[in-house]
C-alpha cells in the first residue's frame, strides 16, 4: 500500500489510519473532513493572502476514542485561533471600507474580501461535514455556528466593498452627465446669441459697412437686424421648447 507525500506533512504525533492516508494527496487540497474507520481528519485553510494562490493547510485529527488532536497537541484550540484570525482580518477591512476615499482603495479591499468570503464559506462546509459524521460533537457544533457568523461577516464585507465601488461609479456618471448638460446649455445659449446677431451682421455685410454712423439708414439697418434676430430667436425657442426645459433643469440643479 502506497502512502502518499501528504502524510509527511501531517503532525508527527498524528497516528492516522491507512484509510485516511489513502484519501490524501501531495497537497492539502480543498477544505474538507475525511472519514476513516472511526477516525476523522479535518483539513482547513489558514487566512488567505491576496495574490497568493497557495493555501496553508491546518489539520485536526479525531482518533477512535473521540479525542481531537492538533499540531500543538490535544484539543481544538488552533481552530479557535483560526476563527479569531478570520474575525480580525474581516474587522480590519471593514474599517478600511469606511475610511476609503478612492476607488483604488476599495479595489484593494476587494482583493482581500473575495478570498476571505470563499475561504470562510468552504470552512463552514468542512466543519459541517465533520458534524454530519459525528452529530453529537458539541464542540464542533459550536465552532460551526461561530464559523457561520464569520462567513456572513465576510460576505457582508465583500458586498459592501462592491456596492461602495458601484455607488462611486454611479455618482461619477451622474456628475459627468450634469457637467455635459451644463456645457450643452452654455453652448446652446451661445448659439442663440450668435443667431440673434447674425441678421445684423449679415445686413451690415450686405451694405458693405458704408453707412454713416448714427444716420437714419444706420438705425434702420440696426433695428431691422435686431427685429429679425429677435424673431428668429423667438421662433427657435418656441419650436424647440428648450427655454423652459433649461430653466427647469437649472432650478433642479
Amino acid at each position: 500500500m502506497i502512502i502518499l507525500e501528504e502524510s509527511l506533512k501531517l503532525p508527527g504525533h498524528f497516528r492516522v489510519e491507512e484509510e485516511l492516508r489513502e484519501q490524501l494527496s501531495g497537497r492539502s487540497g480543498h477544505q474538507r473532513c475525511l472519514e476513516g474507520r472511526g477516525e476523522l481528519l479535518l483539513v482547513v485553510h489558514d487566512v488567505p493572502k491576496p495574490r497568493v494562490p497557495e493555501r496553508k493547510g491546518i489539520y485536526f485529527w479525531k482518533n477512535r476514542e473521540g479525542r481531537w488532536h492538533q499540531d500543538s497537541g490535544p484539543g481544538l484550540g488552533a481552530l479557535s485561533d483560526l476563527l479569531d484570525r478570520y474575525t480580525a482580518a474581516i474587522g480590519e477591512h471593514e474599517e478600511l471600507v469606511d475610511e476609503a476615499d478612492t476607488a483604488a482603495e476599495i479595489f484593494t479591499i476587494l482583493r482581500h474580501s473575495g478570498p476571505l468570503a470563499r475561504s470562510t464559506r468552504n470552512l463552514v462546509q468542512a466543519i459541517e461535514q465533520a458534524l454530519l459524521m459525528d452529530p453529537d460533537d458539541r464542540e464542533i457544533r459550536a465552532f460551526r455556528d461561530r464559523a457561520r457568523e464569520i462567513e456572513r461577516a465576510a460576505d457582508l464585507l465583500n458586498n459592501d466593498a462592491r456596492v461602495t465601488l458601484q455607488f462611486w461609479q454611479a455618482e461619477r456618471s451622474e456628475q459627468q452627465a450634469r457637467s455635459a448638460a451644463r456645457l450643452g446649455r452654455i453652448a446652446y445659449r451661445l448659439n442663440l446669441l450668435a443667431g440673434f446677431f447674425l441678421p445684423l451682421v449679415a445686413l451690415g455685410g450686405l451694405f458693405g459697412m458704408n453707412i454713416e454712423r448714427w444716420s437714419p439708414l444706420f438705425w434702420l439697418v440696426f433695428f431691422i437686424g435686431m427685429i429679425i434676430g429677435g424673431a428668429l430667436l423667438w421662433a427657435v425657442g418656441r419650436r424647440t421648447g428648450k427655454f423652459a426645459d433649461f430653466d427647469d433643469e437649472e432650478e433642479r440643479s
